[in-house]
């Protein structure tokens, strides 16, 4: 069994655990075992599963080579305990599964896990600004989108601006945009943006978008200083500033400008392991329980780096103000530390690069509920992090320019013509959802094609205008939509009994009309010179 690239989706933990159990069971191989006098078909120890699930998981590219031994071990004791694997005697569900000579085998019954059948988060409707409607006690819950019914002398005043003439029309000044109108459109666009770059078709399965705060997102977005860091209006959410030194003079080492130079050895480890120890008591991860889904989904974009770079970004602009800060300090200091040459090393046996990774992992992402993969999955997500942050954790420009141009656009003065009833420019549903084949044909048929077609009979129908009138507006006609046009008038024949031609009498040569008209040739005088 080849393993595949597990692609964003709802239930990726899900399909990436049966993923690993499947190869993990098709690639361990299996053996007879002598243990205490005593011969077992079909089994494997304990440091041989370790040697291949760690292979396993090295190759593969859900995961790569960054996965640590100590990582499979921890794998494989939650593999013992949900019954993936059994000892020799048939026991299991207890992690304590070590690295050694200990005999274990594959139970007969499938550990698969079934994909969770998870309640639909509902589409919310983003609210866009009703500019008919009064300023207060308005209700915004859906799109102000009105069908308008066109008559003949309507269409003319539409279409009368392609041959030269051009309609009246009047200016229609917008209401002024709200804070919170601005705010629901970034909320609105940000979120459609990260359906198109995870190429879901609805994000209902990976995120509940009630849980979105879209003051959170302007606020990512605006509320920054000149390096890039969120500032926060409320102060009390600040990191301390004892952490803040800390984390500056593992940042900077060896020139802390906050802290004098150390006096005794080991000093850097301490301070390190005071920032582990505050980052480590919080009750959530700074990603978040509710955005778990999404960023799980992200992994799986990481070999197309533009791609999970964007959706990282935008990812990351959903977050509450003090956790997009506190990640953007706490993952620039993991950078700086791995990268410093100059900072004695923090650990005998790990590297700084592998120790930041596990030392940081569960409090930037893990999951509410217990799951088996949550470590390796964090640790995924973390070592993208530190080699991209100074380009994840800054605000997408592509994004803000279309969002702010958009903005501009409706509060900019609209044309309004004659015979419009209603605005020609509306701001786009948030969500598209795909239909059919036939649907879509069916829509278009019905859609526009009836109108029209009942327009044209209602032109081709209509007594009061001239013929010359009639002419001319079936010509435009024909011209715009010549399908329908075709389809009412198969033939010339069809189109000229609309106009019968009128038989004309000549009238008959009056001979009294005519003066002398057998007067005879007279002969003249001609002139001689």
């Amino acid at each position: 069994m080849e393993p595949g690239l597990v692609g964003p989706g709802p239930y990726r933990a899900t399909r990436l655990w049966n993923e690993i159990i499947e190869l993990f069971r098709a690639g361990m191989p299996l053996r007879k075992h002598r243990c205490r006098f005593k011969s077992y078909e079909r089994c494997f120890k304990a440091s041989e599963a370790v040697d291949c699930l760690h292979e396993l998981l090295g190759s593969n590219q859900n995961f790569g080579p960054e996965v640590t031994r100590n990582q499979t071990v921890k794998l494989l004791r939650k593999f013992l305990k949900n019954h993936v694997i059994e000892d020799i005697k048939g026991r299991w569900g207890k992690e304590d599964f070590q690295d050694d000579g200990h005999l274990y085998r594959f139970p007969p019954s499938s550990p698969l896990k079934p994909y969770p059948k998870k309640t639909s988060c509902g589409k919310e409707v983003i609210k866009f600004p009703d500019w008919n409607e009064p300023k207060t006690g308005s209700s915004q819950e859906h799109i102000p989108v009105k069908s308008i019914t066109m008559n003949s002398e309507m269409w003319y005043k539409r279409h009368s601006i392609a041959i030269g003439e051009v309609p009246a029309c009047k200016l229609v000044f917008r209401r002024e945009l709200t804070q919170t109108n601005i705010e629901e459109i970034w909320k609105s666009m940000t979120l459609s943006r990260l359906q198109k770059v995870l190429g879901l078709d609805s994000l209902d399965e990976v995120l509940d978008t009630k849980l979105v705060n879209s003051k959170h997102i302007v606020q990512n977005v605006y509320n920054v200083n000149k390096q890039g860091i969120v500032t926060l209006e409320d102060k009390s959410k600040e990191l301390p500033h004892w952490i803040l030194s800390a984390m500056k003079c593992l940042a900077n080492w060896p020139s802390c400008s906050d802290l004098k130079q150390p006096t005794y050895s080991g000093f850097e480890r301490d301070v390190f392991k005071t920032i582990v120890d505050y980052f480590g008591q919080m009750k959530e991860p700074l990603l978040t329980f509710h955005f778990f889904d999404v960023f799980v989904s992200v992994l799986g974009l990481l070999q197309k780096h533009s791609k999970s770079v964007e959706a990282l970004q935008i990812s990351c602009l959903l977050l509450p103000p003090e956790n997009r800060k506190r990640l953007q300090l706490l993952v620039r200091m993991m950078a700086r530390i791995s990268f410093n040459k100059d900072l004695p090393p923090l650990s005998e046996s790990v590297r700084t690069r592998t120790l930041m990774v596990q030392a940081f992992s569960r409090c930037i992402l893990c999951s509410k509920d217990e799951m088996d993969l949550d470590e390796l999955l964090a640790a995924k997500l973390v070592s993208f992090l530190m080699d991209n942050y100074q380009e994840i954790l800054s605000v997408p420009s592509t994004l803000k320019s279309s969002i702010e141009e958009h903005v501009v656009h409706l509060q900019r003065v609209q044309i309004k013509y004659a015979g419009a009833d209603t605005d020609a420019t509306f701001p786009p549903p948030s969500f598209c959802h795909q239909i059919s084949t036939d649907e879509f044909e069916y829509q278009r048929a019905t859609g526009s094609q009836e109108p029209l077609a009942a327009l044209l009979e209602e032109i081709a129908t209509n007594k009061e205008i001239s013929v010359k009138d009639k002419k001319k507006k079936l010509k435009q006609f024909q011209k715009s939509y010549p399908e329908v046009y075709k389809a009412r008038f198969p033939t010339p024949e069809t189109e000229a009994v609309l106009f019968p031609e009128k038989t004309k009498q000549k009238p008959p040569v009056l001979m009294w009309a005519l003066k002398n008209p057998f007067q005879p040739f007279h002969r003249t005088r001609s002139f001689r010179m």
